[in-house]
């Protein structure tokens, strides 16, 4: 069998395709929204290389980047033109997961009197990084939201994961006893 090429040359001139076939602009909302959750899923990889191996919180990320693709997907498909797949829905049991996770996480920290500063260790740091790409990418969804349907569980899903991004910096900071840097009004 041969090996098909990474490369087709269709999108040389600035299109790409959505799920279904249709050509857009690679400059086009849904792109844009999909292509930043792409990037998200991304840094998330990269905070999974730098957490110690077996670290118990790199399974549960691993979920969350399956469930980013599963994102990405819905975002490429037109279902005025193709219906959408199964593996393309984020389900009620995985927002039900993710909020399980966060309020553990939160059970074990400190109660917070201020805003923090993004910082810490390299990983609670990197958190902020992925919380903030996180948010950017929920706000090309809503954006996107203004010319498709978008799902409720898509958007509970993006608000969720960047707070659980936010304590899981707080979780990482705590273990290895940094201090969080309350923001000093004024």
């Amino acid at each position: 069998m041969k090996k098909s090429n990474l490369y087709t040359k269709t999108g040389d001139s600035g299109n790409t395709s959505l799920v279904g076939g249709i050509r857009v602009s690679k400059l086009n909302p849904r792109i844009e929204a999909y292509g930043t959750v792409d990037e998200l899923n991304s840094h998330l990889g990269y905070l999974t290389s730098i957490l110690p191996e077996g670290y118990g919180d790199i399974v549960f990320i691993h979920m969350l980047q399956h469930n980013l693709f599963s994102v990405g997907s819905y975002l490429a498909t037109d279902t005025c033109v193709v219906p959408l797949n199964d593996v393309s829905v984020i389900k009620d049991a995985v927002l039900a997961e993710l909020e399980a996770e966060i309020d553990k996480i939160d059970n074990l920290l400190p109660a917070l009197h201020s805003f923090v500063l993004p910082g810490g260790s390299r990983e609670g740091a990197y958190c902020h990084i992925c919380r903030t790409v996180c948010r950017r990418a929920e706000r090309r969804i809503l954006s996107l939201q203004s010319e498709v349907e978008i799902s409720k569980n898509v958007l509970c899903f993006m608000n969720r994961l960047s707070d659980y991004l936010f304590v899981l910096s707080r979780k990482f900071n705590n273990e290895q006893k940094k201090e969080e840097i309350n923001w000093q009004k004024g």
